[in-house]
């Protein structure tokens, strides 16, 4: 996974493309060993939208990536290049990772890697979606979906959200935060979150909230409720719900989950701490509650999880058969 290509043609959406230029092709300061292998591919030269781009490889070298990133296609109402959906589809054949952001999918539609599977796109084009391509369940409301092999994101800041989550699963939480302090965005938001929120992004002392989270984030040792939390907020439970819905798209609960378990990932991934030290650290109270929601969230008990992250982490960064992109 450690080769990403950003697959470009003629009306690609530059923000997009910068986005995942600027997640993948710089490692944050302090991460020691091998970064992302970054190509750009696509045919010479590349129009997006008013910049000319000049890639590094043609769109046939897709298939020795390890992650194929799709950007924004700017005409929905246009198809996709068939070069560009043929080269998709084949790089998936090949075994890579693909993942749209923003309107990418309806790239990844044609390709019919989505035949079957729930994806996302931008909420302004959902509909578009789901017309065009009956076969795909569009889900309209989360930031984005994960497949396995095929990913895709809503639009700009969810496109951000998609290219952490991807550093996530390769290199882990940490690494993913570092990678979040460097751009100066949140360090996670769930896939599952809602699109359309008034603070999509929410910004230091720009929210009522923006204090109770840093305060909930340093306390996530202890067992917080929504009353410890609207007591702190100086607000009813009721009103701290509508403004939690309102700025985090989800309920208070379910918000602090998230931070205990991914706080309880980041210490399985940097400490030898154990189970029960890690559930009374993040809160959790007994490692069978950690057991429990840990891996209902993340999908394997937190054992397993520390294993196969450092597992991963020793790997061979060119990847188990050594395959790069050619030039």
């Amino acid at each position: 996974m450690d080769t990403v290509a950003l697959a470009v043609t003629d009306g690609m959406l530059h923000f997009e493309l910068s986005l995942a230029h600027e997640v993948f092709a710089s490692a944050p300061e302090g991460i020691t060993g091998p970064w992302y292998d970054v190509a750009v591919c696509g045919p010479d030269p590349v129009r997006v939208e008013r910049f000319q781009l000049v890639p590094d490889h043609g769109l046939d070298q897709l298939p020795f990536a390890g992650t194929v990133i799709v950007p924004g296609w700017a005409d929905v109402d246009q198809d996709p290049p068939a070069d560009l959906v043929d080269a998709v589809r084949a790089a998936h054949d090949a075994g890579a990772r693909v993942a749209s952001l923003c309107t990418g999918a309806f790239v990844l539609a044609a390709a019919g890697l989505l035949d079957g599977k729930t994806a996302t796109t931008h909420w302004a084009h959902t509909r578009a979606l789901a017309d065009r391509y009956p076969r795909v369940c569009v889900d309209p409301d989360v930031l984005y979906v994960d497949n396995g092999s095929v990913l895709t994101s809503a639009g700009k800041a969810a496109a951000m959200d998609l290219c952490l989550h991807l550093v996530r699963l390769d290199r882990g939480s940490a690494t993913a935060n570092a990678v979040a302090r460097r751009l100066v965005v949140p360090p996670h938001r769930d896939g599952g979150q809602a699109q359309f929120v008034t603070a999509p992004v929410p910004a230091p002392g720009r929210h009522p909230l923006s204090a109770l989270l840093s305060w909930a984030i340093e306390r996530l040792d202890q067992p917080l409720t929504v009353e410890d939390l609207a007591r702190q907020a100086g607000m009813s439970a009721r009103h701290l719900g509508r403004h939690f819905r309102a700025v985090t798209g989800t309920t208070p609960l379910q918000w602090l989950l998230t931070q205990r378990i991914r706080y309880a990932q980041e210490l399985l991934e940097t400490t030898d701490d154990s189970v029960e030290t890690i559930a009374t650290a993040t809160g959790m109270g007994t490692a069978t509650t950690l057991r429990r929601h840990f891996g209902r969230t993340v999908g394997v008990p937190p054992d397993t999880y520390r294993r196969t992250f450092r597992a991963r982490t020793r790997q061979d960064p060119a990847g188990p058969d050594g395959t790069a992109l050619t030039g």
